[in-house]
């Protein structure tokens, strides 16, 4: 299980803001230490906080090149030109085009949507896709989610005629293409207060834009596509903090209230239909599925669902999309074991080195970021997996909680041919003959720069908090503090020294998990909660010996009331007596 467990208590400050909380905003003591340690030090700020606002989204204008984009967005549609809307073929950029295709659609026809296909034009921007823009009378493109390095491919297509506005959240290299505008709150001029959108957050502050420069005011018409914008948010695991956190708490109403046909279709293949949708229902079904296009087809079926006008056509491209991911999985767990079936034959290096970089050139493309991230998981490491297609090695990195692959794969771009990412995870590519001398480069960077407790998981413990305090007003409390995400993580409680109440088991089809009844000495209620794989821990605990444990506190729906507890260990110790 878990290496290390690391609480730190709250500073003499930190005391005094908590008081304040409990005092002034009636937050219950675990409540008020949660709220500190997320930089949550006023009353004011807590309301904020648990009720974020619309009016708390930022001016757009504050983004540098805005007011250029907006103004070429302007005379575009004054002069009737043909517009495209074009993004990458993930679940960011498929979410990205549809939420500034379909705002545009509102108030102007002539515009097109374009997403490149993974296989023949792979990432980002291509010639192919230039010349077909440029045959079908395109003048400008507004590029979500990528295009933040293709300084070849927008010259090439401003010798064409084609006019680009660059939409992007990838870190950028000290040379920018050549585009009229380039709207991305990494850049290094940019003092814009959110640095962390989505690629679909970039779209939706440049539609808000739009809408203040043209007098629109219809804030429902644009607030509704904040469903899209919850999405990207949650499938590219931005930080759930500031102004993501404001598009995150209203896009999740609009998706459990009146979510768009495309995205209802896609709630009820996973039947989640009058279930509440959370960060991590979108992580786990919603996302996968909308990525299942661009990984298994094309991400222009996703952008077509999420467009969708039309109740019945949106449910039949949901049950295609529901295929798609079902196929997904198929080629998913047999590269995966292909996978770790090649780790294992080389157990030895993986063991003493740093990090993992595998090659198969008949891995399918579009799943090798998924497993990526899967031996990251296993292994605990930095990993990086290949295949081959087009003639290149091509791939994706991804990375461990602390450490920034960005800048491990930036350090020898020399060998590749493309790279560009975020600091966790990283897509490239390279010459065949490269691949060896980049193992044995990135294992040398990783070994230099990688700190020791990055190389094992770490829990982070929000409170040390005893049974008594679990009280159904504390799970009112912590609800509130939803949605959870990077920035704002699930909070994580710590209670020493419990026991077995007497009636704990082995369930699971192999008796895996642990059904718990424990009790502290600090109150007479027993509590239940599950411990999923931990098995080995069953007859030290069954034995009535105490143990430390760290967990999450859901409410069980599955129980005969309502307001029934649970909590769901994430990691036990053997007490120290």
């Amino acid at each position: 299980m878990t290496n290390q467990w690391n609480y730190s208590p709250l500073t003499r400050g930190q005391r005094a803001d908590a008081a304040t909380l409990e005092a002034v905003a009636g937050c219950l003591p675990a409540v008020a230490e949660l709220l500190v340690r997320r930089g949550v030090r006023t009353p004011e700020e807590a309301e904020h906080f648990f009720s974020p606002s619309v009016a708390d989204l930022h001016d757009p204008f504050l983004m540098p090149g805005m007011t250029e984009a907006v103004n070429r967005l302007n005379k575009a549609m004054g002069a009737k030109e043909r517009i495209m809307v074009y993004g990458d073929y993930d679940v960011d950029g498929t979410t990205a085009v549809a939420l500034v295709y379909k705002y545009l659609q509102n108030y102007y026809s002539n515009i097109e949507y374009y997403i490149p296909t993974r296989y023949e034009d792979g990432y980002g921007i291509s010639r192919k896709s230039i010349d077909y823009a440029a045959d079908a009378g395109v003048k400008l493109i507004i590029v979500l989610d990528c295009g933040i390095k293709a300084v070849d491919e927008i010259a090439y297509a401003k010798s064409r005629g084609i006019d680009f506005i660059i939409c992007d959240h990838h870190m950028p290299d000290p040379e920018l293409p050549d585009a009229v505008a380039i709207l991305n709150p990494k850049m290094p001029d940019s003092t814009y207060p959110c640095r962390d959108l989505s690629g679909c957050g970039v779209g939706f502050k440049f539609m808000q834009a739009f809408a203040q420069s043209n007098g629109l005011s219809n804030h429902n018409e644009l607030e509704s596509l904040l469903d899209l914008v919850a999405v990207s948010i949650a499938a590219d695991i931005v930080p759930i903090v500031g102004e993501n956190r404001v598009m995150a708490y209203h896009g999740l109403k609009r998706l459990n209230s009146n979510p768009n046909l495309g995205l209802r279709s896609i709630i009820r293949v996973c039947k989640l239909t009058n279930k509440e949708i959370t960060i991590s229902e979108v992580i786990f079904k919603i996302g996968p599925r909308i990525n299942a296009s661009g990984r298994m087809q094309s991400g222009m079926e996703a952008v077509g669902l999420l467009v969708s006008r039309d109740l019945h056509d949106a449910y039949e491209r949901g049950k295609d999309i529901d295929q798609y991911n079902r196929d997904r999985k198929e080629v998913d767990k047999k590269v995966t074991d292909e996978a770790n079936d090649l780790i294992e034959r080389n157990v030895g290096a993986v063991q003493e080195g740093r990090s993992i970089v595998i090659y198969n050139r008949d891995w399918h493309k579009g799943i090798i970021g998924i497993v990526a991230s899967r031996l990251t998981e296993l292994y605990y490491k930095p990993a990086v997996v290949l295949t081959c297609s087009g003639g290149m090695a091509t791939g994706s990195a991804r990375s461990v909680q602390g450490f920034d692959i960005y800048s491990a794969v930036n350090s020898m771009r020399d060998l590749l041919e493309n790279f560009g990412g975020h600091t966790y995870a990283v897509g490239l590519s390279m010459k065949e003959e490269n691949i060896q001398e980049f193992r044995k480069r990135f294992e040398q960077y990783v070994a230099t720069h990688i700190k020791p407790d990055q190389l094992a998981p770490q829990l982070h413990i929000d409170a040390e908090i005893s049974f008594a305090d679990i009280t159904p007003d504390l799970l009112a409390q912590l609800q509130k503090l939803n949605p959870f995400g990077p920035g704002n993580q699930k909070p994580v409680f710590c209670t020493k020294n419990v026991f077995d109440f007497g009636t704990s088991r082995l369930v699971g089809k192999r008796l895996e998990h642990i059904k718990l009844e424990l009790e502290d000495n600090s109150t007479s209620r027993v509590m239940s909660a599950i411990a999923f794989n931990m098995a080995p821990y069953f007859e030290h605990i069954h034995a009535h010996k105490p143990v430390d444990i760290c967990y999450t506190i859901e409410q069980n729906k599955r129980g005969n009331r309502g307001d029934q507890i649970q909590l769901t260990i994430k990691d036990i110790r053997l007490s120290k007596l």
